[in-house]
């Protein structure tokens, strides 16, 4: 009886490792198969999974063009993101498929927007290179001029994107005493609101960049918008890594053109280039921007509201498409 009750529950293709509360919640409703050794999918299996499920999990490191969505004799009906951004999905090729998709916007807002001001606070005071040279044994003692940063109260913070994440971001500047402006593609009708990028970033001491992925943001942040910052402004990137050209980010580095970098997406994850790994002046996190166990689980339980909400007939509470 219990097998019969497992086979009548929608299938469900979950493509890496979830918070165990999640997983747990996930098995309770459908019949799941988990990645119990969390690799990354290849083409092959994400290929079987359109053809022998009814929905599939999946993250932001799984690729669905439109050659995907479209496998002969797919099955899937729902593709439940877990995570905000949707431009690793062919959204076109998945409405004309029939294929609904879900996303996950507001859970990850504050860990993204803590991450933000953690390299701010990284590359301002020089921490990346001060953690190195500990571990390296250089460290040779206190002294009044050893790397000396900036302080963030009284400089300017830039945002590019005005959604939750770069308001809970300005917010948390706000509370180091920095003056908060920005720029998104229409204007926000609300104070520090500046008309074009271009002056934006030529006014601010750090920009940070909260603006979809997609070919509209790709290489949003270039030489010739790095040439308009300050020789002592910092960029600072938790969006996604194809915003930023990493070859004229890491030239602009080497060459002092810019104070510092902060980033934690980058262009080909998880390769980086190599350019941007021999920056002193650059602070690189693995792609952190939500890993706390709280949001990674919210995040998740979201995602897992979506799927129910799908195979019971209800109005998804996060539909993208």
């Amino acid at each position: 009886m219990q097998d019969d009750r497992r086979a009548e529950r929608p299938s469900l293709y979950v493509t890496r490792r979830l918070p165990d509360a999640v997983e747990v919640r996930l098995a309770a409703l459908f019949n799941a198969s988990f990645n119990t050794d969390d690799h990354p999918r290849t083409r092959a299996e994400l290929e079987m999974a359109m053809r022998e499920h009814d929905a599939i999990l999946l993250t932001i490191t799984d690729r669905f063009d439109a050659d995907l969505l479209a496998v002969l004799g797919r099955c899937v009906r729902l593709l439940a993101n877990f995570g905000a951004g949707v431009d690793h999905i062919d959204l076109a090729a998945a409405h004309a498929g029939g294929i609904a998709i879900t996303n996950t916007p507001d859970a990850l807002t504050d860990a993204t927007a803590d991450i933000a001001i953690l390299l701010m606070l990284m590359t301002a005071r020089r921490a990346g290179e001060g953690e190195r040279e500990v571990r390296a044994g250089r460290w040779t003692g206190w002294r009044p001029t050893h790397l000396m940063g900036q302080a963030l109260g009284g400089r300017t913070l830039g945002l590019v994107g005005y959604g939750r994440i770069a308001r809970a971001t300005g917010l948390r500047a706000v509370a180091f005493g920095m003056r908060v402006i920005h720029h998104s593609r229409r204007p926000s009708g609300e104070p520090g609101y500046v008309e074009s990028l271009q002056a934006l970033a030529a006014e601010a001491d750090i920009l940070s960049l909260h603006v979809p992925g997609g070919r509209e943001t790709r290489h949003l942040v270039d030489t010739a918008l790095i040439a308009r910052m300050k020789p002592t402004a910092i960029l600072i990137n938790t969006a996604r890594g194809p915003v930023v050209d990493e070859a004229a980010l890491a030239s602009a580095l080497r060459e002092r053109r810019i104070a510092a970098a902060g980033l934690d997406v980058y262009e080909r994850e998880p390769a980086i280039h190599p350019d941007l790994l021999a920056c002193e002046n650059a602070v690189l996190l693995p792609h952190l921007g939500s890993a706390t166990i709280e949001t990674r689980t919210a995040m998740g339980m979201q995602a897992a509201d979506n799927l129910e909400a799908f195979f019971a007939g209800r109005e998804l509470p996060n539909r993208v498409a």
